[in-house]
């Protein structure tokens, strides 16, 4: 018998889980918790799906195995806490939370009940990620120095149809979501590469000049004016890393990459810009590497305004894809995120079924989210040096039995 998995969410992005979640050879069946009735309907009849449920309490409480959360970004721990509590396995979109002391209670939730949870951390799966994590591994940058991620995606690209197709009338009071809460594509980027974490951080934040009454701290439900946020961090291996989180910026991400990476060590170096990326060795090489990491085009079903124009950096791979390790049922499905959503759905099944440490699972999950929280306090303290907290290591390697 195969899973049953509930999916929590069907909005703009979760959507485009159903059929991939759906194709996977250990998946059974898919069931849909939607609290719009609309949305509800139309996945019903679009998906083939025939286990609908008004909520999510209503799916925790039916026999699925498994959930995919694609809700609100601040809601995502609450539901993943009840989920592990009804003993549902957890794939979530990120972050994983909005605070450490959620961060916490996941963590100490997947220790006490042996149930899988995991992020859907699409940037562990990003050409520039997959580059340098191989490399890294075989020592080829020597020690770590110095890292590099940032999320530049201003307002003006999908996020008003986003937030306002899931906020309704009131969307601006959420939409001021801090940036240093949403930064896991960013360190994730880095630190998935390093292993490493970060300890400490000062962070600055640019107080919001635009008219549209997004970032007005009086109508933000997060009291928050920032619209743009630099962190700078101290790292568990004695390295350096600049995070930025941009949501006004003059950068045009697509076909050029949104999140980028680069990375220093003691013999070589990586280095991602607008529409390059290559390796440099303190021996001489250097190889452009950008065919490489280009993602081509695939098919896709993002027909909706948040994603005009956006198709062709989303829906394919890359050359260092590899997709030999896929399902064959996964093949001419649409993909997302530079390549990673094919990839990030097998890994959650498969450490379901097998009972392994996926990658992204929650000890990963919070080095990526909470020094973000923490970062977010320091800029309210323009740039005061604040400890992150250290919620420890998974118990075993990535692919390995667990619990």
């Amino acid at each position: 018998m195969g899973l049953v998995v509930g999916l929590i969410g069907a909005g703009l992005f979760g959507s485009r889980f159903i059929t991939l979640f759906g194709a996977h050879p250990d998946v059974d069946e898919i069931a849909l918790a939607e609290p719009v009735s609309e949305r509800r309907n139309q996945s019903a009849r679009q998906f083939g799906i025939e286990r609908l449920f008004d909520s999510h309490e209503e799916l925790l409480a039916s026999g699925v195995d498994a959930v995919a959360i694609f809700t609100q970004r601040w809601t995502h721990a609450p539901i993943a806490i009840a989920a592990l509590s009804a003993g549902k396995h957890v794939y979530s979109a990120v972050p994983a939370a909005t605070t450490a002391e959620e961060l916490r209670l996941l963590t100490e939730m997947v220790v006490e009940t042996g149930l899988t949870y995991m992020v859907g951390e699409t940037s562990y799966y990003y050409p520039a990620a997959i580059f340098s994590r191989e490399r890294f591994a075989r020592g080829d940058f020597g020690r770590f120095v110095y890292g590099e991620g940032e999320y530049l995606h201003d307002m003006s690209l999908g996020f008003y149809e986003a937030y306002e197709h899931s906020g309704g009338r009131n969307w601006k009071s959420t939409a001021s979501f801090p940036p240093m809460l949403y930064p896991t594509h960013s360190i994730a980027m880095v630190l998935s590469v390093t292993g490493a974490r970060m300890t400490s951080v000062s962070c600055l934040g640019q107080v919001d000049s635009h008219d549209d009454g997004v970032f007005d701290q009086a109508v933000s439900v997060w009291g928050n004016a920032m619209s743009n946020q630099t962190a700078l961090f101290r790292t568990s291996d004695g390295g350096m890393c600049r995070i930025n989180e941009f949501r006004r910026v003059g950068y045009h991400a697509y076909p050029q990459p949104e999140v980028r990476l680069s990375l220093f060590g003691t013999r070589a170096s990586f280095e991602q810009q607008t529409s390059a990326a290559s390796w440099n060795t303190l021996d001489g090489e250097f190889l452009d590497v950008t065919e490489l990491l280009r993602t081509a085009p695939g098919p896709s079903e993002l027909d909706e305004p948040v994603s005009k124009g956006l198709v062709g950096s989303l829906s394919g791979f890359a050359p260092i894809h590899d997709v030999s390790r896929l399902p064959h049922t996964f093949s001419g499905i649409p993909n997302g995120h530079e390549g990673s959503h094919h990839f990030l759905v097998d890994d959650f099944i498969r450490a379901v079924v097998d009972g392994t440490m996926p990658p992204n699972n929650v000890w990963d999950s919070a080095r990526y989210c909470l020094p973000g929280i923490v970062a977010h306090e320091s800029s309210a303290q323009e740039g005061k040096v604040l400890e992150v907290p250290d919620l420890g290591a998974p118990p075993v390697e990535v692919g390995k039995q667990w619990p």
